[in-house]
């Protein structure tokens, strides 16, 4: 449908807990079509609808050539784990390694409602984790080590983007359930 800008790291949208999707309609289908284009513009290997303003518990992946997206995602992880380089549409230009599990099983459902399963290991678990933490308010940052932690906030003040114009808060035109998010 449409590239949208994508939100950086300071914005409260991705601090917050995304709300469930209740409902499965043509207003959501554009959601995951525009969450693909921009994901796929940018380029990224995933996107969450926190980091396009909309707090509903969606994203979109694209790893090893497939593109797919997940609604209302929950996970169970594998016990192995992995760690590797990490990046963020919403931190740009700043890569650390980062501690995931190896392989993920997540159970959710298409823009249509209907259930399904994605099943990942290596990039796609790493992905998969990445996206879902994304719909808690968690920013991969947040699973770093205190020093790389400290690393990764000094170079977030130093960059060109973090001192842009205050983001413009979207409301989200699907149900809050009295929640102000």
């Amino acid at each position: 449908m449409a590239i949208q800008p994508i939100r950086l790291f300071g914005d409260p949208v991705l601090r917050a807990t995304a709300q469930p999707v209740t409902t499965f309609d043509k207003e959501l289908r554009n959601l995951v079509s525009d969450l693909t284009d921009t994901m796929l513009d940018a380029p990224g290997a995933g996107l969450a609808a926190p980091q396009l303003g909309v707090s509903l518990r969606v994203f979109t992946y694209h790893v090893d050539g497939v593109t797919g997206h997940l609604i209302n995602p929950d996970l169970s992880l594998s016990e192995d784990e992995q760690e590797g380089p990490e990046g963020c549409l919403s931190l740009p230009g700043l890569r650390y390694d980062t501690k995931r599990a190896y392989g993920v099983v997540a159970k959710g459902f298409n823009m249509y409602g209907d259930p399904v399963t994605v099943e990942g290991t290596q990039l796609l678990a790493r992905c998969i984790q990445h996206e879902t933490d994304h719909l808690d308010g968690i920013i991969f940052i947040d699973r770093l080590d205190r020093e790389q932690r400290k690393a990764a906030l000094k170079a977030i003040r130093e960059s060109d983007w973090s001192a842009g114009p205050a983001p413009v808060v979207k409301i989200s035109p699907h149900s809050t359930f009295g929640s102000a998010r």
